[in-house]
């Protein structure tokens, strides 16, 4: 914003996209990433706009409505890539329309399958530490039965939740809040299916069995109802 002749006035800036699409014209040779973090939260036509056309029609182009003069015509250069996440979790995924889905490929990233399944193992092995977080987290995706709901890694791949007492605080500040208010009014004892000392009790004993020194664990539900 700027003042002019006593008056406030604004000075029109090239946006993040404007940025990328300037570098990737100078270097055509190099692919440039644009991410856009759960985008099925916000109002997909105002937030893409005239790039409905462009993601299609990359040979095209199309006149700004706030540039002037040679800024007027835009393009989207062939090596610009854009990504978007979307939480399934989070139902409005469902009003993600047939224009957007045609102007992207949809890929699932769900923590039971590869290669998010076994990404907490391999990065607690590059780090050098126990392979308890991923134990006890594979326990804690059996006990949920919505696969929806199914918990990523994320939460344990930092170095906070392998601290003295981390795992515990993860636990009780991001994990159990969540299941929580999953199964909100359903008469779930989510602390008892879910919590740390259950889960752990579980992981030694099919650890042990995997040795061939102990019967498998009750399921959760046994437990639960007994």
């Amino acid at each position: 914003m700027q003042a002019r002749l006593g008056r406030w006035g604004f000075r029109l800036r090239p946006g993040p996209l404007r940025r990328v699409v300037d570098q990737a014209l100078q270097h055509p040779e190099q692919p440039f990433v644009l991410i856009i973090d759960e985008m099925n939260r916000g109002n997909l036509a105002r937030i893409f706009g005239e790039l409905y056309f462009l993601l299609e029609y990359r040979d095209e182009a199309i006149e700004l409505l706030y540039a002037s003069g040679d800024d007027k015509a835009f393009t989207l250069p062939p090596n610009v890539l854009v990504i978007g996440t979307m939480n399934t979790a989070d139902r409005s995924i469902a009003l993600v329309d047939a224009a957007m889905r045609r102007r992207f490929n949809f890929l699932s990233l769900h923590p039971e399958e590869e290669p998010i399944r076994s990404l907490l193992g391999r990065w607690l092995e590059r780090e050098g530490r126990k392979d308890e977080a991923a134990r006890l987290l594979t326990e804690l995706n059996r006990r949920i039965t919505d696969p929806e709901f199914k918990v990523g890694p994320s939460y344990l791949m930092r170095p906070a939740a392998h601290q003295e007492g981390g795992l515990e605080r993860a636990w009780r500040t991001a994990i159990l809040p969540l299941l929580e208010e999953h199964h909100y009014g359903d008469g779930v004892d989510v602390h008892r299916r879910y919590g740390l000392p259950g889960l752990r009790t579980a992981v030694a004993g099919q650890h042990t069995d995997e040795e061939g020194q102990s019967e498998p664990p009750a399921e959760p539900g046994d437990a639960i109802d007994s």
